[in-house]
């Protein structure tokens, strides 16, 4: 039902007015009315006792008449939009854009600490339980060249760099590629154990030991007891040995061997003498035969007599005495050397871990102090923040280790990154792995993207500057090859929009969504409208 209306109606009254007006006529008659029937009587009293109903039913009635009224002239949105014609076709047209132009691999990547590792430390050569006695570390605690990750019956565990697990005790003689990285990591610390690219275990390395614990603020680690004693007695031994060669050296200068100086004299003299009576008798004239002959063989005998003199006296026993005595303290020196050795420091495997890329974060701590050591000790990853994630392999292709890179932080500002590993799919395995190392990052920041994932942006190719460009379908291809594009003339609003000209353009980086361009053949600005369909 329509609402109620005080409208003016068609001689100017309000309908209210009017309905009066009935009522009044209808009680007292107009002028000119010849009489009251009593029909007119009791319509008037109906009107009266039921003023109200009559006068809504009255305003119904002249809604609905308004109602059709209008309806002839008022037409709906929804008429209209059926009814109206098809606008006329037209170009369709985006402006050309100037700016700096990139094609972009989109991944996701995972924010997280690096490489993470468990830690087991090898406690066989401990004797009795392997208690842990203190110096557990802290979750984020950091772990570096010469840190102590854990106590294990009062002895360290010194973290060195490397990649080979610490598997045998290095002690003197022996030798293999651990050997080598313990030079090697030691000589980072700047301890000098002999030359790395020995793999032999010397003097060198042993006292690089020594060193290593002392740097640490431990004492190295225990020679065994029977070490200790086999030195000690070779040390004894040595000294007896001394002794019995001095003994020996001094029976055989106090032994007299040989002529003295007087026999050899004497000796000397009396062949000399013979040889004079030899020559005197042969010089004789006459030569006496009987006395030549005498004289020859007195000077055989005294050359004879010269050669023997002071052979009864020798001190080959003497010389002998001192030649075992000197034998026997070389033996003894060498064993002393040997027990030397075998009491200089060990490297136990389980008093070291090494760990690659340090410093190493700590993860994670499973190991409890007064608790035995069993299983993983803690986990440990990268100190540093990294992204990871994964791309096809088509995409992957065209990304290359150092490329820059870019992600949102929480704040929405963007942070740069930079790939450091691109990493092929395992057997049939479509998608690479991607590794990138964001830029430093404020230690709000590293709490805000820990265990994130973001949206990573990699540049594969970028103008060096601001060029123009425009989307794919701008571009055409003319009779001769030539690439164009269709410039519009004029504004499309003034009805002068239909005129276009070609424009000849060299094209240039292409990304998905446009392409560089550089005009050849025409003029061609930022903001000029070129047509992308019809």
């Amino acid at each position: 039902m329509a609402p109620f209306r005080k409208g003016p109606s068609a001689d100017g009254r309000t309908q209210t007015e009017s309905l009066d007006l009935i009522l009044e006529n209808a009680d007292t008659g107009q002028e000119g009315a010849t009489s009251r029937a009593p029909a007119a009587a009791g319509v008037a009293a109906v009107f009266r006792r039921n003023r109200t109903l009559w006068i809504v039913a009255a305003s119904a009635v002249l809604s609905l008449v308004a109602g059709l009224l209008l309806g002839r002239f008022l037409v709906s949105p929804a008429d209209a939009a059926a009814t109206a014609k098809p606008p006329a076709a037209g170009l369709v047209t985006v402006p050309v854009e100037f700016g700096r132009l990139s094609n972009d691999v989109t991944i996701r990547g995972e924010v997280a600490y690096a490489d993470p590792v468990e830690v087991r430390i090898d406690t066989s050569s401990v004797s009795g339980a392997a208690v842990v006695t203190g110096q557990v570390p802290e979750v984020g605690a950091e772990l570096k060249a010469l840190s102590i990750a854990l106590e294990v019956t009062g002895r360290p565990v010194i973290v060195l760099p490397g990649e080979l697990p610490a598997y045998r005790t290095l002690q003197v003689g022996v030798s293999g590629p651990d050997v080598v990285q313990f030079k090697t990591a030691v000589r980072s610390i700047g301890l000098d154990a002999g030359d790395p690219a020995d793999p032999l275990f010397g003097v060198e390395a042993a006292n690089a030991v020594a060193a290593l614990y002392t740097k640490a603020g431990y004492a190295a680690p225990a020679s065994e007891e029977d070490s200790n004693e086999s030195l000690r007695t070779a040390q004894e031994s040595v000294r007896s040995a001394e002794q019995g060669l001095l003994a020996a050296q001094s029976d055989l200068a106090t032994t007299p061997a040989g002529p003295t100086a007087v026999e050899i004299l004497e000796a000397d003299n009396a062949v000399a003498s013979a040889r004079r009576e030899l020559a005197a008798a042969q010089s004789a004239d006459p030569q006496d035969p009987v006395q030549v002959g005498a004289t020859a063989d007195a000077l055989k005998l005294a050359e004879l007599r010269r050669q023997q003199v002071g052979s009864d006296r020798t001190d080959a026993p003497q010389r002998a005495a001192v030649d075992a005595a000197t034998t026997q303290l070389a033996q003894a020196q060498e064993e002393l050397a040997r027990a030397e050795l075998a009491v200089l420091p060990a490297l136990p495997a389980g008093e070291v871990l090494y760990l690659t890329e340090l410093p190493r974060r700590v993860d994670a701590v499973t190991a409890q102090r007064g608790t035995i050591l069993e299983g993983p000790a803690m986990t440990v990853s990268g100190a540093t923040l990294g992204l990871s994630g994964s791309a096809a392999e088509a995409d992957a292709r065209l990304l290359k280790v150092d490329n820059k890179a870019s992600f949102d932080l929480p704040d929405g500002t963007t942070h740069e990154a930079t790939i450091t590993a691109v990493d092929p799919g395992e057997a049939d395995a479509q998608r690479w792995t991607i590794e990138l190392l964001p830029e430093p990052l404020t230690p709000e920041q590293i709490q805000e993207l820990q265990g994130s994932n973001v949206r990573v942006s990699i540049a594969v190719g970028a103008t060096d500057g601001e060029v123009l460009s425009v989307p794919y379908a701008a571009l055409s291809a003319g009779p001769g090859g030539e690439t164009r594009v269709e410039v519009t003339e004029g504004d499309p609003r003034d009805g002068d929009g239909t005129r276009t000209r070609l424009v000849v353009v060299r094209s240039g980086l292409a990304t998905p969504g446009a392409v560089e361009i550089t005009p050849v053949d025409g003029k061609l600005e930022q903001g000029d409208l070129v047509v992308v369909g019809r």
